[in-house]
């Protein structure tokens, strides 16, 4: 490792490491405030935890858009590599832990919210393709269709809900609601924090690698903004709160789409979703197909063999792996485009 890279690498293991163990306490306190308010599982999962465990995403990508040389490519990269990922950790969990019996515990009510997330990741897939130019008060309209989708969605799931759906009993969660509540603050800012450090460090690491900031989004940064869902939806599973796991995977991927438009006023050079580059496309399309695979799953898991379920959440997981392997070929870098950024370093350092 040169060592140009030794402080922009210590800084993206520091504040990943930071990030995932911020994410996993929003989780937790999420959980508690939703017990103590006497919300229902569906809910918690598909709103407050999946919110809560998508802050990671929202600090890093305004944090990325707002860097001295703002970096676009690596907010819409966390975007889609995010529901690629939730879409993975989804397929891992129900293997872990079932397959069948697994998906069976998820209540049908969840399908409103899987439609919700295809749609607008679908969305965002085609503003990214189409690049509408066309911006009200320096905000895309592509930015405030998906802002008005994600409303409307979430009100009709909202009035869809049942409380406590899978009928289990909430625990204590150990706290009283004035500390939930403080500690949920203190947590947060934590994220911001870290997260702005994360931006920083992958862009720094895409200048000096020369590899596409898209690519690194894709595939480091989504994955450790990411990890919060893994751990929450895992902490479900082992309780048997299969619809909280499955509610806050789909939910993030549904709040992530959403952080486009929230990220886009930060950014002011254009309308943020216009910065697509291949590897986002990929991904976004991906996501997608693995968002619309697992309703398949889920609303077929009475009808279809178990077997056939295996073979489905295996080529979930399978179809992830592939679009990584496409999307870190096209973030490559050329050949001559890492030795233009060593020499350029070198006589830095000389």
């Amino acid at each position: 490792m040169s060592s140009a890279l030794i402080i922009p690498v210590a800084i993206f293991l520091g504040s990943a490491a930071a990030v995932i163990y911020f994410g996993g306490l929003l989780a937790k306190y999420g959980d508690a405030l939703a017990t103590l308010t006497g919300w229902g599982r569906l809910f918690v999962g598909s709103l407050l935890v999946a919110l809560a465990t998508s802050l990671p995403e929202l600090s890093t990508n305004i944090s990325a858009v707002r860097l001295a040389t703002p970096n676009p490519e690596l907010a819409l990269g966390d975007v889609f590599g995010s529901n690629m990922a939730n879409m993975f950790i989804l397929a891992v969990v129900a293997l872990i832990f079932g397959g069948k019996r697994f998906l069976q515990k998820v209540a049908p009510e969840q399908g409103y919210l899987i439609v919700l997330a295809a749609i607008m990741t679908g969305l965002a897939v085609l503003f990214a393709t189409v690049k509408v130019d066309i911006s009200v008060w320096q905000i895309g309209m592509s930015s405030i269709i998906l802002l008005v989708v994600y409303v409307i969605g979430m009100k009709i799931i909202y009035t869809k809900r049942t409380e406590d759906a899978d009928g289990e009993d909430l625990e204590d969660p150990g706290v009283t609601l004035t500390k939930a509540w403080v500690m949920f603050g203190i947590v947060s800012v934590g994220v911001i924090i870290a997260a702005f450090f994360l931006a920083f460090s992958v862009d720094r690491i895409a200048e000096i690698t020369g590899i596409a900031s898209s690519t690194l989004g894709i595939l480091s940064v989504a994955v450790v903004t990411s990890m919060p869902e893994a751990a929450a939806s895992i902490a479900a599973a082992r309780m048997g709160a299969a619809d909280l796991g499955i509610g806050n995977l789909y939910g993030s991927c549904v709040f992530n789409i959403s952080i486009l438009a929230f990220a886009d006023p930060f950014f002011r050079q254009g309308i943020l979703v216009n910065q697509s580059e291949p590897a986002h496309l990929v991904a976004g399309g991906i996501a997608v197909i693995l968002i619309l695979s697992g309703l398949v799953l889920i609303l077929g898991r009475e009808k279809l063999h178990r077997l056939i379920l295996l073979g489905g959440l295996l080529a979930m997981a399978g179809l992830y792996l592939a679009g990584a392997v496409i999307v870190a070929t096209l973030g490559a870098p050329e050949h001559g485009d890492t030795s233009l950024a060593q020499s350029q370093h070198s006589n830095l350092d000389s």
